[in-house]
């Protein structure tokens, strides 16, 4: 169909001709209300926006020293934090004579994830960052 032929009668509908296929030899328009597809595209592009979930790195700090208590209480938010689908960035900070001793903190952060693994695994071992220890732990994906 000439192109003038398709406006005409896109124009008697009361709509607008759109090209959908450019490159197409000839070619391909359609005729319809542009202004109510533009409107269903964004609706359909906020609806898709609305369910995605945005995962955040959170932290918890350790020390060399960690009492069971306190332990106790970061583990929990730990946990909270990985059901919740958050990543969760394990750190243990070395404070003076602490860094003579430096496998005491490898070994702080080897128990916190030996105590999550049934629900976690690790997206980065534990490394020396300075005077810092850390490693990141991601929530295990569920089976369906």
């Amino acid at each position: 169909m000439k192109t003038s032929d398709a406006l005409r009668r896109a124009q008697d509908y009361g709509l607008d001709l759109v090209e959908v296929s450019p490159t197409a030899k000839p070619p391909v328009c359609r005729i319809m209300d542009y202004g109510k597809y533009k409107y269903e595209q964004e609706k359909r592009q906020k609806e898709a926006k609305k369910k995605q979930v945005q995962t955040k790195l959170k932290e918890v700090k350790f020390h060399v020293n960690v009492e069971q208590h306190d332990y106790d209480t970061k583990m929990r938010n730990l946990i909270k934090f990985i059901e919740h689908g958050d990543r969760v960035k394990v750190s243990l900070m070395f404070r003076g004579r602490e860094n003579a001793h430096r496998e005491l903190g490898f070994e702080v952060i080897q128990r916190v994830i030996q105590d999550t693994v049934e629900f976690t695994s690790v997206d980065q071992a534990p490394r020396l960052q300075g005077r810092f220890v850390s490693a990141i732990l991601v929530p295990k994906k569920k089976k369906i």
